[in-house]
């Protein structure tokens, strides 16, 4: 296993992807992203719920009802915060610090499908239909992760008619996410696909309205692995890109240097 790493040692001067030995799980595959504390298990605050729910600013009122059924836990670093095929009884999202949604591999390794920093909603939906979770959720650092029961939650919808419409919709934009990312899974081409993953993670610069940076955080398998490519395809798009000019990369940032172009692949135009 190894970190993904840039090296500009290539044969023909363009940078590459290069694996390079790395820690134990324990240690984090986003240690780099690491907070400088350690989470505490405090309750969400007004810009954390209005991201998880989007839409206007939430009042007093609902905040402290959210809040009054909100249930905090601490998990560290490495560490489990739901297993595969366990009951899902609550609904589940970090508040602060980086998790990971995957499956532990027959080899014992675990195989990252998706990565999630808080807020982010790591199960928004099996403990609706009494499900248990699809798959794993492990700590890539130390974690706030808050937990909503399923009757409570019943309850102060009941009670917040507006609450349980941006419940609602938050939900469907996580089913509208993950249809966009099957769409593009099964009808685009590897370009297509990277650009998508690469202008869904970009941060925008103040500098510039056509730049900004994506931090590459995960183990280069694994960003292939959401991908379905093989790490060899995701070095020589890296490479492409890098050529076409719309990439600079430096250590484990990537400067993206023209994010219109990025999204121009992306839509396969």
């Amino acid at each position: 296993m190894g970190t993904v790493q840039f090296v500009d040692n290539h044969p023909d001067g363009a940078l590459m992807l290069a694996e390079r030995a790395m820690p134990p799980l324990e240690s984090s595959l986003s240690a780099t992203r690491r907070p400088a504390r350690a989470p505490e298990a405090a309750m969400p605050d007004a810009r954390a719920w209005n991201e998880l729910l989007g839409g206007p600013v939430l009042g007093a009122q609902e905040l402290a009802a959210l809040n009054a059924i909100a249930r905090s836990r601490f998990v560290p670093q490495g560490g489990v915060v739901f297993a595969q095929h366990e009951a899902a009884r609550a609904l589940i999202f970090v508040r602060e610090g980086d998790a990971a949604l995957g499956c532990t591999t027959p080899e014992g390794s675990f195989r990252i499908e998706r990565p999630v920093r808080g807020p982010g909603w790591l199960d928004q939906s099996s403990a609706w239909i009494d499900v248990a979770h699809p798959v794993e959720a492990r700590a890539m650092s130390a974690l706030a992760v808050v937990e909503l029961a399923r009757e409570d939650v019943q309850a102060l919808m009941s009670a917040h008619p507006m609450l349980a419409r941006r419940l609602v919709s938050g939900l469907a934009r996580e089913v509208h996410a993950l249809a966009l990312h099957m769409h593009g899974l099964m009808h685009k081409d590897a370009p297509a696909r990277f650009a998508q993953w690469l202008v869904a993670r970009f941060q925008p610069s103040a500098e510039s309205a056509h730049g900004g940076i994506v931090k590459m955080c995960e183990r280069k398998r694994d960003i292939a692995s959401q991908l379905a490519i093989t790490p060899e395809t995701l070095s020589r798009l890296m490479r492409g890109f890098t050529r076409q000019g719309l990439l600079v990369v430096s250590g484990y940032t990537v400067h993206v240097t023209d994010i219109d172009g990025l999204r121009r692949i992306a839509e396969g135009s």
